[in-house]
């Protein structure tokens, strides 16, 4: 999340109780919570809530957080004593009180945890369940898998009734609400696996009461569905109906902070839950560079790990061992309770080190196939790949490895764009792949040329429809493994957010224009989608593609040569396939004379082609002639 315009500030001037019942609107939807009071006096304790909803058998003991009122001075007991209380924070307005459980049962119950005072005391039911089956999705993802970016609200609308009653006026707010739904992602599953799509990240579900939180990035409780997106039922059935598909979910997860309308903002569950307060915070800063610079001072790092991002999210304090503990059970909640594949881990590098280590330790130690990929927003592989599983960066904790699986390919993002829209020589993509050192497993990456905080890329200056299938070619052929945004695989347009953010023609009641169906494409959309379909098939036809290494044999001012297969070092001996792409981003055909000794080709003999019309003739002294016409890109079989 690069940006959050869209975000501005809820002034609260309402009583406790009607907070209380803004944070609680969705509770009877959560499984596991049923409060029995049994109030004696006006001061008895009350249980109103606690999170996480449920927790599973064999599992690590749970930190539950506990609201209500009257809670100071309470002691907390659980009827199964295996379970007991091992430690209790309650805050200082008796609202709040965090309950760390001895242990976990290793068979599923529901138990009464009793708050008792000499006031009175109440009990709540909290249930433990069956965890899901080990094969019943957390598969990960992969290089052989192809990313599909979904912000939900602006897909299809499934469900009207969940739409709200000022529906017409939100749809025509480009900030607004506009109806997307989990369900209408369900309803295209069809579309995006004909298009070759494997797996599907979409933008938090989490409950969004804020102004203009379409996005989901402002986040108003952290264990419930938004119901503009619908519920966790639906949720669920998402996922189930992709994993019968052999198709994953990525879910969208926000550790960092919580949306400006969340109740805690005005009533923190502990005196340091968040970095600073409303009133008195830092201003986040987006300049990585100090966090990878041992020699930086902790002034220049601050504002980064501890400033409120876009000076209006607040921003938890993963410091705090109980505010870090509430944020990575939620995220094995979401996970447990969908089976979700793996995590997208939104503004990553302004949290600090060593709780991504914890994070991810608890992730992998319950779901050894699970990936995540963050969002580290900078052209300089150096910042992006200190964030990478395997690397350890020295910050003030010591060498910390984040133990994230990837970070997003910003870098070459970055250089596609400045080399297909800037004039920027084809070099400048090399010299970013030639970075790839810095990165223990650089076949992990997640490369790009767009997504929902950049423009897109047919709206930039210089774009034109060749330039984007160009970018496809290259996103698509190159190590590791691609994330598309929705609706560039049918030329959509639009500027900076939220122009970039339009609805997807055919999602929607009253839509001119379908491009879900062949049959109401316009001649645009059909191009390039057909241009995307194509590629993506040969990429999961070829392994060379989808899982092989990479080689780069030329780059000059315009045109990009490189190999893509196994053991590349090697030649092609015996059985060993190549894959040869070359792109030419210039309005003239160019001619490059390969020699092909001591590189992925030496000893090859040119197949046939696999994509586009140009030519590749075998010379002497182990030369080839490669020749690729202007704008395109061509492949070979070798």
């Amino acid at each position: 999340m690069r940006s959050l315009f869209s975000l501005r500030p809820s002034v609260f001037s309402c009583s406790r109780q009607s907070v209380l019942a803004l944070f609680f609107a969705s509770i009877a939807a959560l499984p596991g919570l049923a409060a029995t009071p049994q109030a004696s006096t006006p001061d008895a304790p009350v249980i109103v809530r606690i999170d996480p909803p449920q927790w599973w058998v064999n599992m690590p003991a749970a930190l539950l957080l506990v609201n209500g009122d009257h809670l100071e001075g309470a002691t907390f007991t659980v009827s199964d004593p295996s379970l007991a209380v091992r430690a209790t924070h309650v805050s200082a307005n008796g609202h709040w009180a965090t309950l760390q459980l001895a242990a976990s049962p290793a068979e599923a119950e529901t138990v009464r945890i009793e708050a008792a005072t000499a006031h009175g005391k109440t009990t709540a039911t909290f249930a433990f369940d069956k965890r899901r089956a080990a094969n019943d999705g957390m598969a990960g993802f992969s290089s052989k898998d192809v990313m599909y970016l979904i912000m939900t609200d602006r897909f299809a609308d499934g469900d009207p009734d969940n739409d709200g009653a000022n529906h017409q006026e939100e749809r025509a707010n480009a900030r607004g609400w506009h109806g997307g739904d989990l369900r209408g992602v369900r309803e295209h599953l069809d579309y995006l696996q004909g298009l070759g799509i494997t797996t599907v990240w979409i933008t938090p579900v989490y409950q969004n009461h804020g102004r203009s939180s379409y996005h989901g990035y402002g986040a108003t409780d952290l264990y419930a569905v938004d119901e503009h997106f619908g519920s966790l039922a639906d949720l669920r059935a998402l996922a189930d109906a992709l994993h019968k598909r052999h198709m994953k979910l990525v879910l969208d997860t926000v550790p960092n902070h919580i949306g400006p309308a969340h109740p805690w903002v005005e009533d923190e569950p502990e005196p340091d839950w968040f970095h600073g307060t409303k009133a008195d915070h830092h201003k986040a800063v987006g300049e990585f560079a100090p966090l990878v610079d041992p020699h930086a001072a902790w002034r220049d790092q601050r504002d980064i790990l501890e400033g409120w991002f876009a000076n209006t999210l607040p921003d938890m304090n993963q410091e705090n061992p109980d505010a870090a503990k509430y944020l990575t059970q939620n995220a094995i909640w979401w996970v447990e309770q969908t089976g979700a594949d793996g995590l997208r881990i939104d503004t990553f590098p302004y949290v600090g080190r060593p709780f991504w280590h914890d994070f991810h330790a608890s992730l992998h130690a319950l779901y050894p196939n699970f990936t995540s990929v963050g969002e580290v927003f900078n052209s300089d592989p150096v910042v992006t790949s200190s964030y990478a599983t395997g690397v350890a960066r020295h910050d003030l904790n010591g060498s910390v490895d984040t133990g994230l699986t990837t970070p997003f390919d910003f870098p070459t993002y970055f250089a596609m764009r400045d080399v297909l829209l800037h004039g920027k020589p084809m070099t400048q993509l090399a010299g970013v792949l030639g970075e790839d050192s810095l990165y223990p497993h650089p076949e992990q990456l997640v490369p790009f040329f767009s997504n929902h905080d950049v423009k897109r890329f047919l709206s930039e200056d210089g774009a034109t429809p060749d330039k984007l299938k160009l970018a496809f070619a290259i996103v698509l052929t190159m190590r590791g493994m691609p994330e598309l945004y929705s609706g560039d695989e049918i030329a959509m347009t639009g500027g900076d957010d939220p122009d970039n953010r339009h609805d997807f023609p055919g999602g929607f009641a009253g839509d001119a224009q379908s491009a879900f169906s062949p049959a109401t494409r316009t001649a645009q959309q059909a191009d390039m989608y057909n241009w995307v379909k194509q590629l993506l098939a040969l990429r999961a036809r070829y392994p060379e593609l989808n899982a092989g290494d990479e080689q780069v044999l030329h780059a000059d001012q315009s045109v990009l040569l490189q190999v893509r297969g196994a053991r590349l070092a090697q030649g092609c001996e015996g059985t060993m396939g190549r894959m040869l792409v070359a792109v030419n981003d210039s309005d003239a055909p160019q001619t490059v004379s390969l020699e092909t000794a001591n590189t992925a080709l030496a000893g090859c003999k040119a197949g046939p082609p696999i994509l586009g019309t140009g030519s590749l003739q075998a010379g002497a002294n182990d030369v080839q002639q490669i020749t690729v016409p202007p704008g395109t890109t061509l492949m070979h079989w070798q």
